[in-house]
């Protein structure tokens, strides 16, 4: 599944006597498959603020004295992967104010930045071409500048915030954390000797020698500065956690909502193989996201596992790439098929989830030239019907394969033998959360936070089955 495109990460940290650029640079290291388009990094040495952007991959753009002329004791950090389009730098984070003295670092997107707008253009601050994220440090600018502390500077903006955002801030002294009411993007707080980290996924606080302490609520704002750490509930919790960090984007050794996001996707693959029974001679997951998945359908099922697609890890996640062209060449560089372990075989092929379908006929189509005999396709999520609004980078709906198309009728294109999803039902039970507590809105088409203006994007009359 190389066709949704991600969300972004971030890391904010505070310590008298941390690294702290050092580690914003290894938790960003850590949380680069969040995006690859653009990374940055704000410090604060208590009097002014140090930064330093730039385009591409965490180890592209800083060298090793970017980071030791990015002094203090309070960073917050980015990785970007555009949701609004533009070139790699456009919009390019943490968003500084003109004063230099103020910084935002945000995962998410805004649907409706109407009440923002209007906001600005009241005080006469509204910019063109200004992006969610940057609108929203403007608004906080605001009352920063008419002598307001950053958190209640934040605590005013809150509620004209419309949409799904994970944010870290900081001025010269304090390092301000906030989560959507409805915690669609992931926050994590951790803890390091005299110091806290908050971070998109646990998986970097591992990688820093931080230690979980927990997430962070939705409707919660965290304050932390030399006085130590103040929690404050801006709106009550009504979580609604994205089920697409479980399916595809968090790594697997990340916990999310107290689960483990690997066994999850094993479970994913348990859940398959109960719903979906098939007679073939091996699985053969896609790296490496169906990997847990495909454990769990061999547990079940008893069918060995063949890892007949070898991954170049030194090509890119293909998202990347400017066209559908140049993607489908990068697919072909990135799988490579195993002929000896595919010749004269019936095989299961596992995969996360499909988007346009055209990277997976691709596949199907080489895996046949490799000698399969029969390729079925399992997929580890319910066909995806509906486009994002929240922060992940989707087509628009019309180039959804299912929104268009039954899943006889994707199998066809496709050119499978049989297609088979995870039913709605199943990927729910799999997670182990309730429904309630999930956004299931790819598959639904049911959306927590109102879009406002963009409901007009969303159609209905898409295949039941």
């Amino acid at each position: 599944m190389n066709e949704l495109k991600e969300k972004c990460g971030i890391v904010g940290i505070y310590g008298k006597g941390l690294p702290v650029s050092k580690m914003a640079f290894f938790a960003l290291f850590a949380l680069q498959h969040r995006g690859q388009e653009a990374s940055g990094i704000t410090t604060s040495d208590g009097k002014k603020l140090h930064s330093h952007k730039g385009a591409g991959l965490v180890a592209q753009v800083y060298k090793e004295r970017d980071v030791e002329n990015l002094k203090g004791y309070i960073g917050i950090g980015h990785n970007r992967y555009s949701t609004s389009g533009g070139e790699a730098l456009d919009h390019a984070q943490p968003v500084i104010n003109i004063d230099h003295t103020f910084a935002l670092a945000h995962n998410g997107n805004l649907p409706s930045v109407k009440s923002l707008e209007k906001f600005l253009h009241s005080k006469k601050i509204l910019e063109k071409n200004r992006s969610d994220s940057e609108m929203v440090a403007d608004a906080i600018n605001f009352y920063i500048r008419n002598g307001e502390p950053l958190p209640t500077a934040v605590k005013k903006v809150f509620p004209l915030i419309i949409g799904a955002f994970s944010i870290v801030m900081m001025d010269a002294k304090n390092l301000v954390a906030v989560r959507d009411q409805y915690g669609i993007r992931p926050l994590s707080l951790g803890k390091i000797k005299n110091g806290y980290v908050v971070v998109s996924e646990t998986c970097a606080l591992d990688t820093i020698g931080a230690t979980f302490v927990r997430e962070v609520t939705p409707g919660e704002m965290l304050v932390i500065n030399a006085r130590g750490l103040k929690s404050i509930k801006l709106a009550k919790a009504k979580p609604r956690h994205d089920v697409f960090e479980y399916v595809y984007f968090s790594r697997p050794d990340s916990i999310l909502a107290g689960k483990s996001v690997y066994e999850v996707r094993k479970n994913f693959g348990r859940t398959l193989a109960y719903e979906h029974k098939l007679t073939v001679d091996a699985i053969v997951p896609i790296p490496d996201t169906a990997m847990p998945v495909a454990l769990g359908y061999s547990e079940v099922s008893g069918i060995p596992i063949e890892l007949a697609l070898v991954k170049n890890r030194y090509v890119h996640r293909t998202f990347i790439e400017p066209n559908q062209k140049s993607r489908d060449h990068s697919v072909a560089l990135k799988l490579i098929p195993l002929k000896e372990a595919l010749n004269g075989k019936s095989i299961a092929v596992i995969d996360d989830s499909i988007v346009r379908g055209t990277t997976s006929k691709g596949l199907i189509k080489t895996l046949f030239k490799a000698g399969a005999k029969e390729v079925h396709f399992l997929v580890s999520s319910p066909p995806v019907r509906f486009p994002d609004f929240y922060g992940i980078d989707t087509p628009k709906q019309k180039k959804l394969i299912a929104s268009n198309k039954t899943v006889e009728e994707i199998r066809k294109f496709l050119e499978a033998t049989s297609l088979h999803f995870l039913s709605l039902n199943g990927l729910i039970k799999s997670i182990g959360l309730p429904k309630n507590h999930l956004c299931t809105s790819f598959f639904t088409g049911e959306y927590p936070i109102d879009l406002k203006e963009r409901k007009k994007e969303v159609s209905y009359d898409v295949p039941k089955s």
